[in-house]
């Protein structure tokens, strides 16, 4: 009987090889699976959305994440407006200010989490400020008395900002119950925070109904 061909002979090691390789690499495609999202809508008393609103929830205890966000710590002005007019920033970020207007805008804020000045400045240039202290930090600018916007700095990783339809989409948060801070320049609160409870599951809407301000805040 003629012998088998050396190559067909070891053929099953090469498939145990990679039945053995396989099995090492599954846990980081397990581990890349997306984190959960969880979605609270806010309202107002008439049940409208309410936009450009920040929902924060409070870590659990010996959560260690650090507050890191998706989108750019950055400001701009265009067409006499700041870009976003919210932004959401970690505690200690240092925020970009570009002026993509023909004219010169001066930055300033009176608010006590970070007051601040920063002196005119033209066309395609850009100024930063670092923020070291959680808070609302209320800008305007001293050449455009209409110019509003908010920063808000914060420790929590687990913060957003609302959309047109007053949603706001959290990545990370497992199910469970959370202490709550909404923050909006229309709520009528202290410091404009609404706080509360509020038992959060991923995959489900969670709704905040808020008491707002009628006027140009909303």
């Amino acid at each position: 009987m003629q012998d088998l061909p050396k190559h067909r002979l070891q053929a099953p090691r090469t498939t145990l090889a990679a039945r053995l390789s396989w099995i090492a690499i599954l846990p980081l495609l397990l581990s890349a699976a997306p984190p959960p999202i969880v979605q609270v809508q806010v309202v107002d008393q008439a049940g409208m959305p309410v936009r450009d609103a920040v929902v924060e929830a409070v870590p659990p205890p010996g959560d260690k994440r650090i507050a890191t966000f998706r989108w750019r710590n950055a400001m701009a002005q265009r067409n006499l407006a700041f870009t976003p007019g919210t932004l959401i920033v970690p505690r200690g970020a240092t925020v970009a200010f570009p002026n993509l207007d023909n004219v010169r805008h001066s930055i300033y804020s009176f608010s006590r989490p970070g007051p601040f000045k920063i002196e005119l400045y033209g066309q395609d240039q850009t100024r930063t400020q670092q923020f070291k202290v959680a808070g609302t930090i209320a800008l305007g600018c001293n050449i455009h008395d209409q110019m509003r916007g908010y920063i808000r700095v914060t420790d929590s990783p687990y913060a957003a900002r609302t959309d047109v339809n007053g949603l706001a989409t959290i990545e990370g948060l497992g199910r469970g119950s959370y202490d709550v801070v909404v923050w909006h320049p229309g709520v009528r609160a202290p410091g404009g925070e609404w706080r509360g409870k509020l038992v959060m599951e991923p995959g489900n809407r969670a709704r905040i109904a808020i008491a707002v301000r009628p006027g140009p805040a909303r």
